[in-house]
């Protein structure tokens, strides 16, 4: 079964996951609206949707502000004529001991990770609801969502903090036939693992490389994780074989996070 004829859209569509997972869902038969701050990334991910014969449509957006992301969502319906699928896939990364944090960073990291996903939720809850349709919202958590990491301590509690909207959100919302999940990612290979590399060999003092090539060693599938790969997952989660399954997180992480 697919998603054929579905409206999705992907916060954060612009590069790396995010646009793993559009062009994924384009591919599956989904018109995508594409979310992003950068207008001429999403711009050039929307031209890759239309040469695969699909709809695209993009709205630039800051997420941490509750009004665009509803605009956001307005936007979809309107120019895609409807709205099925909501991925709250944008955030950032931190690196950063623990008593070095400051109150502006933190700040800056809730209001993307954590605000920015409840904001998505409350959008495509309400437009779902206002369309008397049922609906699918798949937000992104980590293997950090699952396991604190040592100068990754404040960005492993936002994601921690998705999975309790994750689990929040499908209980409130199940009896409106919406079902809310997360997918948990682990090393993947995109320019924020570089940023994430490049932080921690700064405060470690280790080798450019070093901190990437010692996680992937971890792996038991024996390779880093690509797009495609997350992206495979939440067409699943997207799709209607997913609709028994409400309120998880899974690890999609090629055998390094177990629980």
């Amino acid at each position: 079964m697919t998603i054929a004829g579905k409206v999705a859209l992907v916060t954060g569509a612009g590069q790396g996951i995010g646009r793993g997972i559009a062009l994924r869902l384009a591919r599956d038969g989904a018109a995508v609206a594409l979310v992003d701050v950068k207008a001429d990334k999403i711009e050039e991910v929307a031209g890759e949707i239309r040469a695969l014969g699909r709809k695209a449509t993009t709205f630039v957006a800051d997420i941490s502000d509750r009004d665009q992301v509803f605009a956001a969502v307005d936007h979809a319906e309107k120019e895609l004529g409807g709205f099925d699928i909501m991925v709250n896939n944008a955030g950032i990364s931190q690196v950063k001991p623990l008593a070095d944090v400051t109150v502006e960073e933190v700040e800056r990291i809730y209001r993307i990770n954590v605000q920015g996903t409840l904001w998505g939720i409350q959008a495509a809850a309400a437009k779902f609801k206002a369309r008397k349709q049922k609906g699918k919202i798949i937000n992104a958590s980590s293997i950090a969502g699952h396991e604190g990491y040592a100068l990754l301590g404040v960005y492993s509690s936002t994601k921690f903090a998705v999975r309790a909207l994750t689990q929040a959100a499908a209980k409130e919302y199940a009896s409106d036939g919406i079902n809310v999940n997360a997918y948990c990612p682990g090393v993947v290979g995109t320019d924020m693992w570089v940023d994430i590399d490049k932080r921690m060999s700064e405060v470690t003092g280790a080798p450019i490389g070093a901190t990437y090539e010692k996680f992937v060693g971890g792996i038991a599938l024996g390779r880093a994780e690509t797009p495609d790969d997350v992206a495979a997952f939440v067409s699943y989660l997207a799709g209607p074989d997913s609709d028994y399954m409400t309120g998880q997180a899974p690890l999609i992480d090629g055998g390094l996070v177990y629980r």
